[in-house]
């Protein structure tokens, strides 16, 4: 048995942490599943949560990583989302630790990068929904539009992993849905704080996008992330829910609280047109989901129900990914070093069956690569460490991240 092994392994085991639940060792294909798991050191950064360094190979050679499991139903644990000021912003993971108090943390998920376009900025925003102390933060943008690898069969950019009002750990699907209403005029909300919106649609832009033109957001279609950007745009200020202005030109700049900026596109924006200056307008909008979320966060699955799905060869890179166990009790967030003659990272098909092998029934692929971040704080220090080797040789700054923390009421 897989935790029998761990117990003859593992150095530094840490009293009263428990095992791993439903650790067991399936039958993947070789040419997609890691060689032997070793532990080689394991501390406990907080209550409920575990690190455990570990050694392995995959078809680039050896491999080190780091797990950290953690514990839900120790109450004096959380888990929450990492996330900058805004969410048209990039921080280090150990920026955003720091800012939030956070014991550990890693990288989360895919991010508008980078644009070819001439005066429209790369906006730093994530792909996928956020759900920051069960409020919604942004929606999913497009399949098509996201960055990072292709999505495998049957997966959406509108995938999360995260927490339930439950603390039990979820990977599900989240779907905004809102509406605009002014009088008996009611236009669909498709978008919340998102860097593309589907064509045809409206979103919503609050002051917590930040200051980043709002330009992006009409560019591309739902299946060319590259496609030029709408040439029929409209943009409509609401303040204290009454319409201040109507414009056809995508703005830039902070909101203030209180206001909402939507932005249309083709038959979104004829739809907003229609509404006029001094009109009473109602925003609102919410996921819709089988789990009600009080954090989470874009990844797609690569293990669903304890089988990996088809993601293909693919290949090895330093890989940062999240998975929860059978139960849900417990979250697995692991990041693997690659790109070195010390670990030569992993494919999808073996971080699915890393993952897997560490007691993950549900499992995300995260952003990696240079992205790939794992910080700790030690007790009685301000500032958190990175454990792992990023592989541009520093942190980079990225969308999110995942945030472990003590527990402000553990009872």
């Amino acid at each position: 048995m897989w935790v029998g092994l761990v117990a003859l392994v593992i150095v530094g085991w840490v009293a009263g942490a428990g095992d791993v639940p439903d650790a067991r060792a399936r039958a993947l294909p070789s040419a997609s599943a890691v060689g032997e798991l070793r532990f080689t050191s394991s501390e406990q950064v907080a209550p409920g949560a575990v690190l455990r360094v570990f050694e392995t190979s995959g078809i680039a050679g050896r491999v080190h990583g780091d797990l950290l499991d953690v514990d839900l139903t120790d109450r004096r644990v959380d888990v929450g989302l990492l996330h900058p000021p805004v969410v048209a912003a990039r921080r280090t993971v150990s920026r955003m630790a720091d800012a939030q108090g956070a014991v550990a943390g890693v990288n989360g998920d895919f991010f508008n990068v980078s644009e070819t376009r001439p005066g429209v900025a790369a906006t730093g925003s994530s792909s996928g929904p956020e759900v920051d102390d069960g409020r919604p933060l942004k929606g999913a943008v497009p399949d098509g539009q996201r960055f990072g690898p292709a999505l495998p069969p049957g997966a959406s950019a509108e995938d999360v992993i995260g927490v339930g009002t439950d603390r039990r750990g979820h990977v599900a699907r989240l779907r905004l849905a809102g509406s605009v209403r002014s009088g008996k005029t009611s236009i669909a909300l498709r978008g919340l704080n998102q860097y593309a919106l589907h064509v045809g649609s409206v979103g919503a832009f609050d002051s917590r996008w930040g200051e980043v033109a709002r330009q992006r957001a009409v560019c591309g279609t739902d299946e060319v992330r590259g496609a030029p950007c709408s040439t029929n745009t409209a943009e409509v200020t609401v303040r204290q829910g009454v319409v201040a202005d109507v414009s056809d030109e995508v703005g830039e700049g902070a909101i203030p609280e209180g206001t909402d900026v939507l932005v249309g596109r083709e038959k979104g924006a004829d739809a907003l047109r229609r509404l006029k200056v001094g009109d009473r307008v109602r925003v609102s909008y919410r996921f819709t989901g089988p789990v009600p979320f009080r954090f989470a966060v874009g990844g797609f699955p690569i293990l669903r129900d304890g089988e990996p799905l088809d993601v293909g060869p693919k290949g090895s890179a330093p890989r940062t990914g999240a998975g929860v166990s059978r139960d849900g009790r417990h979250l697995f967030l692991v990041v693997a070093d690659g790109r070195s003659e010390q670990s030569g990272g992993l494919t999808l098909a073996e971080l699915a069956s890393l993952l897997d092998e560490v007691g993950a029934d549900d499992a995300v692929n995260l952003d990696g690569g240079g992205s790939s971040t794992l910080v700790t704080r030690s007790a009685g220090e301000s500032s958190v460490t990175v454990r792992n080797r990023p592989s541009d040789g520093t942190e980079r700054a990225v969308a999110n991240g995942i945030g472990v923390f003590r527990s402000s009421s553990p009872d």
